[in-house]
């Protein structure tokens, strides 16, 4: 009998940055390297062949998802980045930026058909704007949330079958410090206990718990939070991580 395909995971990963003029704009990244590293060892532990791409820039950033159109997929297809980034956009280690937009344009099922039935999931590690989250306890019993228009839109173009989850809110920071993201270490904590057997709503929902609930920046911005979000068009539940 022949063995199944193995599901495949990309994680990119920036951490030093450098225009093409030698100027250097971002910060590094501390704690994001030993961090990716961490997921890819435990993602191959859930049945999932890892690449693992330190560094890249905008144009090389594209060209993997373009690779991934021709490779042999399992399951499911999942992907991490974790850079700087704004509202929309991840920055490759050129400083140059990636809309999010072109990479699902990429996976779509008109230019990657290989993909088109299979589940695929992309955690952002990324800073989607400059505003802190201080935390507020909040009592509503009514009454529409208050919010700024549009930020979804660009996510209307997710490829099919697809969730995507990001770090923060819109328009908010990320944190990351030597010890590593607030997002991605609870991630990390979810895929290594009982949870990871869950349907992936429900995980991706204790991922927010955990993060919202359970931790807080550090150091210079003691004390503010974040609270992830993920947007999803799977037509039923999955389970990418239950290996």
């Amino acid at each position: 009998m022949a063995q199944p395909r193995q599901n495949r995971a990309l994680i990119i990963v920036n951490t030093n940055f450098c225009s093409s003029e030698g100027d250097v704009t971002f910060g590094i990244r501390k704690g994001a390297r030993r961090e990716a590293e961490q997921l890819s060892r435990t993602l191959s532990r859930l049945n999932y062949k890892v690449k693992l791409m330190h560094n890249k820039t905008a144009k090389e950033i594209e060209d993997l998802y373009q690779q991934e159109c021709r490779r042999e997929h399992g399951e499911y297809f999942v992907s991490i980045i974790s850079s700087h980034g704004k509202e929309g956009v991840i920055f490759g280690c050129d400083t140059e930026p990636v809309k999010l937009t072109q990479i699902f344009q990429i996976l779509s099922s008109e230019k990657c058909p290989v993909l088109t039935q299979i589940p695929k999931i992309f955690f952002i590690q990324a800073c989607r704007g400059q505003e802190l989250d201080l935390g507020v306890v909040v009592e509503c019993d009514g009454g529409e949330p208050e919010g700024k228009p549009g930020y979804f839109s660009d996510y209307l173009s997710i490829p099919p079958q697809s969730a995507v989850m990001f770090a923060c809110s819109p328009g908010y920071v990320a944190f990351l410090n030597i010890c590593g993201s607030m997002f991605l270490q609870a991630l990390l904590k979810v895929l290594e206990g009982e949870e990871r057997h869950l349907a992936l709503t429900r995980l991706l929902t204790r991922v927010n718990w955990e993060v919202a609930v359970g931790r807080q920046a550090r150091g210079t911005y003691e004390g503010c939070k974040e609270m992830p979000c993920f947007v999803t068009n799977l037509l039923q539940d999955v389970f990418p991580f239950s290996a």
